[in-house]
């Protein structure tokens, strides 16, 4: 079992930064393929990133690529996703996710176990 904790989110306006974090507990967090989605009202949930264990592979959507950053810091147990040159279509909910069998650009949500609480992130135009 891993537990994750989003924190960092907030109101912020267009063309600002955020950094989200992702505290995971519980079972070893390295081998797991770590992702970070988001929902929008209304909206279905959206995949955004995705970082192997091993901090060589990231992927992204292409509505945050150039713009979003995915990291991670195995010894602190965290991921990170550095938000820059936000837009108000940014706004959403957003969620880090855990699992040890999806690749970094599995963008289906149910194939992903674990799942924090959410954190809202608000850009104003």
């Amino acid at each position: 079992q891993v537990q994750l904790v989003e924190s960092g989110g907030g109101l912020v306006q267009a063309g600002g930064s955020l950094r989200l974090s992702c505290a995971a507990s519980g079972r070893t967090f390295s081998p797991y393929t770590m992702g970070w989605f988001r929902q929008a009202p209304g909206k279905e949930r959206e995949f955004v990133a995705g970082i192997s264990w091993s901090y060589t592979n990231t992927y992204y959507a292409d509505s945050v690529k150039g713009r979003f950053t995915i990291s991670r810091d195995n010894a602190k147990n965290t991921v990170y996703l550095q938000m820059n040159s936000l837009k108000p279509e940014d706004t959403a909910v957003y969620y880090c996710a855990a699992d040890r069998n999806v690749a970094i650009e599995t963008i289906d949500g149910d194939l992903w176990d674990y799942w924090g609480q959410g954190t809202q992130v608000t850009v104003s135009s």
